[in-house]
C-alpha cells in the first residue's frame, strides 16, 4: 500500500507541557498533537515523529514533525485550517508540504538555532516567566558575552551533556554563539533590558545549551572565569559545569532540513 508523507512545522509555548516526548500521566506536546491528529483523520491510521525532543517547559517558534498517512491529504490549506482550529491555543501549525519516503525527519540533515532569554537584577513581572528566566544578581554582561564566543567552533562539548557516558560523540562544532540584547520579544510588562543568547548548529547533546547558559551565568557572577571556559571545552576535560539554567528560558527557534 502506497504511504504518504508529510512535513508540519509548528510553534508551542511549552510552560505547561512535560516536553514532547508521550509519557503516562502527565501532559506532553506530542500527546496534544496526536489526539488532535486522531480527532481530525476521524480515526484513519496514522503515525507522527518530531524532528526531535524539547524538554519540560521549552518552547518552539518552529519546529517540525513528520505525517505518515495511508491516504493523501488533498487539500493541505484546508488541513492545516482544521488542525489549527482544534489545537490548543498555546500550539500553532505554521506549515505543511509533502516529502518523498526517503526524507527521515530524524536522520535528515539539519541546522538548528535556540534563543535562551533571560534578564537580570530584578524580580520580574510574573507573566515574563513562561519564556524568560530572570536572574536576580547583577550580571557582567560584558564578560559573559565573551564567554559565550568561546563555544563556537568545534570543542570538546562532554563538560555541557547530561549524564554522559563514556562512548558518545562528544567533539561537535557550533556554528554560532552570541549574547545580545533582546530585541526580539517585547511587553509592556517586560525590564527595561534582557538578553538573548543565540546558539546555532547541527545537533546538541542532552542539556547542552542550558549547562552552556548556566556556565555564562556563573561567569557574569564571578564564580568561573574565561580560562575555565577554555579548560572545558578541551579534549579528556574533567571539569564540570553543574548549573543547568532553567527550562523556560529556552525556546527552538528555527529548525533548517539540508
Amino acid at each position: 500500500m502506497k504511504k504518504y508523507f508529510y512535513v508540519i512545522n509548528i510553534q508551542y509555548l511549552g510552560y505547561r507541557f512535560h516536553g514532547w516526548q508521550k509519557q503516562p500521566t502527565v501532559k506532553t506536546l506530542h500527546l496534544m498533537v496526536d489526539r488532535t491528529l486522531n480527532f481530525i483523520l476521524e480515526g484513519k491510521t496514522f503515525k507522527s515523529l518530531s524532528s526531535g525532543r524539547t524538554d519540560a517547559m521549552v518552547s518552539a517558534e518552529s519546529a517540525a514533525f513528520e505525517l505518515f498517512l495511508k491516504e493523501p491529504i488533498e487539500d493541505q490549506t484546508a488541513f492545516l485550517d482544521l488542525f489549527n482550529h482544534n489545537l490548543p491555543q498555546d500550539i500553532r501549525a505554521l506549515s505543511i508540504r509533502e516529502v518523498d519516503e526517503t526524507f527521515n525527519i530524524i536522520n535528515h540533515s539539519k541546522i538548528k538555532e535556540y534563543l535562551y532569554l533571560f534578564s537580570y537584577g530584578q524580580k520580574n513581572h510574573p507573566f515574563c516567566a513562561p519564556i524568560m528566566t530572570t536572574i536576580l544578581d547583577d550580571l557582567d554582561i560584558e564578560i559573559m558575552k565573551e564567554g559565550a564566543k568561546l563555544f563556537q567552533g568545534e570543542h570538546y562539548f562532554k563538560t555541557y551533556c547530561y549524564k554522559p557516558t563514556d562512548n558518545g560523540i562528544y567533539n561537535r562544532e557550533v556554528l554560532l554563539c552570541e549574547l545580545v540584547e533582546n530585541t526580539i520579544y517585547t511587553a509592556n510588562y517586560f525590564p527595561e533590558k534582557s538578553y538573548i543568547l543565540r546558539v546555532k548548529g547541527k545537533g546538541f547533546m542532552r542539556n547542552q545549551i542550558r549547562l552552556m547558559m548556566g556556565t555564562l551565568i556563573d561567569l557574569g557572577k564571578g564564580k568561573l572565569t574565561l580560562e575555565d571556559i577554555r579548560v572545558s571545552l578541551l579534549p579528556n576535560s574533567t571539569c564540570k559545569m553543574n548549573y543547568i539554567a532553567p527550562a523556560s528560558g529556552l525556546i527552538l527557534n528555527t529548525i533548517e532540513f539540508e
